[in-house]
């Protein structure tokens, strides 16, 4: 008659039996002594420097900042779920691999109800908890500030920008060939009003980290704050026909009082002001519109 051989000082079958009460006993020390690891490396590494961006550019405007919260933010929580994943996988296969003269068989429960639960659970409230931050961040993005320091109309055509300072009565514009410049406070919110004359462009200032749209017939108003003085690249980031390579442009971020001395150099032109890149933003010579 064939028999089934069961484990070493358990009482059912093999499969069925119930671990030895020493090494069971050492497993829930092995567990408590790998969580309280993991819980003093994470804060060493938390304690030890500044959170890092993880491959995300520096950015320039405090809209942008958020962008990169919100990026900090699911990398963290996708490394959580990663760790969450490995770390009991990783404890199971070194814990229970097979060693020379151990015939303990841990125990083959199907189930255990309090870990389906929270498998369930902690997914779904990470996935909610990112829902929020995101929505929050959003908000916080595409903001208007109702008392900018600058308005400035942003005028997207086929194939260059144009910038009109409202309320402070002239246009910044470049010569063909020549990329035009933005200037603009630092610390201090500025609302761009974004304007097609023909078809859809797209205004991005990578530094920036945010883009929006120019769509003929559509109001499109951001704010940007910007936090860093220097000099931005920007361009159209939607394509726009044949010489959409064409539709660069400068931002120029300075302190508000060189930005003040700048206006007061274009309103003495008068007019249109034709400032290219690269210049000191202040060129007074006379530019088509």
């Amino acid at each position: 008659m064939r028999t089934r051989r069961t484990a070493q000082g358990g009482g059912g079958p093999l499969g069925y039996g119930r671990p030895m009460g020493a090494p069971g006993r050492r497993r829930v020390g092995s567990g408590r002594l790998l969580a309280g690891s993991a819980l003093l490396v994470g804060s060493l590494l938390l304690g030890a420097c500044q959170l890092p961006t993880f491959g995300a550019p520096d950015a320039a405007s405090d809209q942008g900042g958020h962008v990169v919260g919100l990026w900090q933010g699911f990398f963290l929580a996708a490394v959580a779920v990663t760790l969450v994943v490995w770390v009991p996988l990783a404890f199971v296969l070194l814990r229970y691999r097979r060693r020379d003269g151990d015939d303990t068989v841990p125990s083959q429960r199907a189930y255990i109800i309090p870990l389906e639960i929270a498998y369930t659970v902690v997914p779904v409230l990470i996935v909610a908890a990112l829902f929020v931050f995101s929505v929050r961040t959003e908000q916080q993005v595409t903001a208007v500030s109702t008392k900018p320091a600058v308005r400035v109309e942003v005028i997207g055509f086929q194939w260059g920008w144009q910038f009109r300072y409202q309320g402070e009565g002239f246009t910044v514009d470049a010569p063909p060939g020549e990329k035009p410049q933005l200037v603009l406070p630092v610390g201090v919110p500025t609302n761009l009003e974004l304007v097609s004359t023909d078809v859809n462009h797209s205004f991005w200032v990578p530094r920036f980290l945010s883009k929006r749209d120019l769509i003929p017939g559509v109001d499109n108003e951001i704010t940007v704050t910007p936090n860093e003085v220097g000099s931005h690249e920007g361009r159209c980031a939607e394509f726009c026909g044949l010489d959409h390579w064409r539709m660069a442009f400068a931002v120029r971020v300075v302190p508000l009082a060189e930005y003040r001395a700048w206006v007061d150099e274009q309103q003495a032109a008068g007019g249109t002001a034709s400032s290219a890149a690269g210049g000191s933003g202040g060129s007074n010579e006379g530019g088509g519109g």
